[in-house]
């Protein structure tokens, strides 16, 4: 299981890559593979705006539908419209091609709140 160590995340399974003002958002490796094959992703609008735990979309598996809760608050600024056509790319490259949205943050210190990589493997072990 690929867990990088200059990612934030969260209990629900989400990573978060901070880079200034902006956070981009994704699932880990942990949770596309409890999920299996992904076939549909949805997500919310450019300039909607979000707190921490909102749902903020929903990931569609062969076998399932989960929520995708987002972990820091701010406005979406930007959604992974390439998993439209290719939502196999959360399986395939969740820490990369797989991204979901990225958001200005609203509160940098809500980062302070998330699980560095050490915790989250020990979450998920």
């Amino acid at each position: 299981m690929n867990i990088p160590d200059e990612l934030l995340y969260t209990k629900d399974h989400e990573w978060v890559r901070v880079e200034g003002d902006t956070a981009t958002i994704g699932i880990t490796d942990f949770a596309q593979g409890e999920l299996g094959d992904i076939i549909f992703v949805e997500f919310p609008a450019v300039g909607d705006t979000f707190s921490p735990g909102d749902t903020f979309g929903t990931v569609e598996a062969v076998k399932t539908v989960a929520d995708l809760f987002v972990p820091v608050s701010g406005e979406i600024i930007a959604v992974n419209d390439a998993l439209d056509d290719a939502p196999e790319k959360v399986n395939s490259d969740p820490y990369g091609d797989g991204w979901m949205v990225k958001i200005r943050l609203s509160d940098s210190g809500e980062v302070d709140n998330l699980l560095d990589s050490a915790a989250y493997k020990a979450l998920v072990s």
